[in-house]
Protein backbone atom coordinates (compact mmCIF):
# COMPACT_ATOMS: atom_id res chain seq x y z
CA UNK A 1 0.00 0.00 0.00
CA UNK A 2 1.22 3.47 -0.92
CA UNK A 3 -0.04 6.64 0.75
CA UNK A 4 0.87 10.00 -0.77
CA UNK A 5 0.64 13.27 1.12
CA UNK A 6 1.94 16.80 1.15
CA UNK A 7 -0.03 18.43 -1.62
CA UNK A 8 -1.64 21.81 -1.29
CA UNK A 9 -2.00 25.30 -2.66
CA UNK A 10 1.15 27.32 -3.22
CA UNK A 11 2.06 30.46 -5.11
CA UNK A 12 4.30 30.34 -8.12
CA UNK A 13 7.92 30.25 -7.04
CA UNK A 14 7.07 28.42 -3.85
CA UNK A 15 7.98 24.95 -2.64
CA UNK A 16 6.25 21.79 -1.53
CA UNK A 17 7.50 18.43 -0.34
CA UNK A 18 5.49 15.36 -1.18
CA UNK A 19 5.82 12.15 0.78
CA UNK A 20 4.75 8.62 -0.04
CA UNK A 21 4.61 6.11 2.80
CA UNK A 22 4.86 2.48 1.76
CA UNK A 23 3.63 -0.47 3.75
CA UNK A 24 2.82 -4.14 3.32
CA UNK A 25 5.61 -5.05 0.93
CA UNK A 26 9.35 -4.80 0.66
CA UNK A 27 9.15 -1.60 -1.33
CA UNK A 28 12.74 -0.90 -0.41
CA UNK A 29 13.67 -3.25 -3.25
CA UNK A 30 11.37 -1.57 -5.79
CA UNK A 31 12.02 1.37 -8.06
CA UNK A 32 9.74 4.22 -7.17
CA UNK A 33 8.28 7.05 -9.18
CA UNK A 34 6.14 10.15 -9.06
CA UNK A 35 3.56 10.77 -11.75
CA UNK A 36 1.29 13.74 -12.23
CA UNK A 37 -1.86 14.42 -14.15
CA UNK A 38 -2.70 18.03 -14.91
CA UNK A 39 -6.12 19.35 -15.88
CA UNK A 40 -7.00 17.98 -19.29
CA UNK A 41 -3.65 16.25 -19.61
CA UNK A 42 -2.47 12.68 -19.67
CA UNK A 43 -0.65 11.27 -16.69
CA UNK A 44 3.12 11.68 -17.04
CA UNK A 45 6.15 10.35 -15.24
CA UNK A 46 7.78 13.24 -13.39
CA UNK A 47 10.65 11.52 -11.58
CA UNK A 48 11.86 8.04 -10.72
CA UNK A 49 14.48 6.54 -8.44
CA UNK A 50 16.18 3.16 -8.32
CA UNK A 51 15.76 1.00 -5.25
CA UNK A 52 19.27 1.85 -4.13
CA UNK A 53 18.64 5.56 -4.57
CA UNK A 54 21.76 5.73 -6.67
CA UNK A 55 20.05 6.48 -9.97
CA UNK A 56 17.34 8.98 -10.74
CA UNK A 57 15.33 10.19 -13.71
CA UNK A 58 13.53 13.51 -14.24
CA UNK A 59 11.35 14.68 -17.03
CA UNK A 60 12.85 17.72 -18.73
CA UNK A 61 10.30 20.21 -17.41
CA UNK A 62 11.26 19.63 -13.77
CA UNK A 63 15.02 19.18 -14.02
CA UNK A 64 16.83 21.51 -11.64
CA UNK A 65 13.65 22.22 -9.68
CA UNK A 66 12.47 18.85 -8.34
CA UNK A 67 14.43 16.29 -6.34
CA UNK A 68 13.30 12.73 -5.78
CA UNK A 69 14.70 10.81 -2.83
CA UNK A 70 13.89 7.84 -0.67
CA UNK A 71 14.52 6.60 2.84
CA UNK A 72 14.34 2.82 2.70
CA UNK A 73 14.64 2.52 6.47
CA UNK A 74 11.42 4.49 6.76
CA UNK A 75 9.81 3.03 3.62
CA UNK A 76 9.18 6.56 2.43
CA UNK A 77 9.56 8.26 -0.93
CA UNK A 78 9.87 12.05 -1.27
CA UNK A 79 9.56 14.66 -3.96
CA UNK A 80 10.98 18.08 -3.12
CA UNK A 81 9.47 20.62 -5.50
CA UNK A 82 11.02 24.08 -5.70
CA UNK A 83 10.39 27.06 -7.95
CA UNK A 84 6.93 25.78 -8.65
CA UNK A 85 5.10 26.97 -11.75
CA UNK A 86 1.39 27.01 -12.56
CA UNK A 87 2.00 24.26 -15.11
CA UNK A 88 3.09 21.99 -12.26
CA UNK A 89 -0.51 21.93 -11.08
CA UNK A 90 -2.06 18.48 -10.99
CA UNK A 91 -2.69 15.35 -9.01
CA UNK A 92 0.56 13.69 -8.05
CA UNK A 93 0.74 9.91 -7.64
CA UNK A 94 3.48 7.75 -6.23
CA UNK A 95 4.08 4.32 -7.67
CA UNK A 96 6.29 1.29 -7.17
CA UNK A 97 7.66 -1.01 -9.79
CA UNK A 98 9.82 -4.08 -9.87
CA UNK A 99 13.51 -3.39 -10.43
CA UNK A 100 15.53 -4.36 -13.44
CA UNK A 101 13.99 -2.04 -16.01
CA UNK A 102 14.81 1.46 -17.18
CA UNK A 103 13.83 4.32 -14.90
CA UNK A 104 12.17 5.98 -17.88
CA UNK A 105 9.55 3.26 -18.16
CA UNK A 106 6.00 4.13 -17.18
CA UNK A 107 5.20 0.54 -16.22
CA UNK A 108 4.55 0.34 -12.52
CA UNK A 109 2.93 -2.35 -10.41
CA UNK A 110 1.52 -0.53 -7.41
CA UNK A 111 -0.08 2.89 -7.14
CA UNK A 112 -0.97 5.24 -4.34
CA UNK A 113 -3.90 7.59 -4.25
CA UNK A 114 -3.14 11.05 -5.54
CA UNK A 115 -2.36 14.24 -3.73
CA UNK A 116 -3.41 17.52 -5.32
CA UNK A 117 -0.88 20.25 -5.99
CA UNK A 118 -2.20 23.62 -7.07
CA UNK A 119 0.20 26.39 -8.07
CA UNK A 120 -1.34 29.83 -8.41
CA UNK A 121 0.13 32.53 -10.59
Amino acid sequence: QLQASGGGLVQAGGSLRLSCAASGRAFSTYRMGWFRQGPGKERELVAAIAWTGGSTYYTDSVKGRFTISRDNAKNTLYLQMNSLKPEDTGVYYCAAGKPGVSLTTTRYDYWGQGTLVTVSS
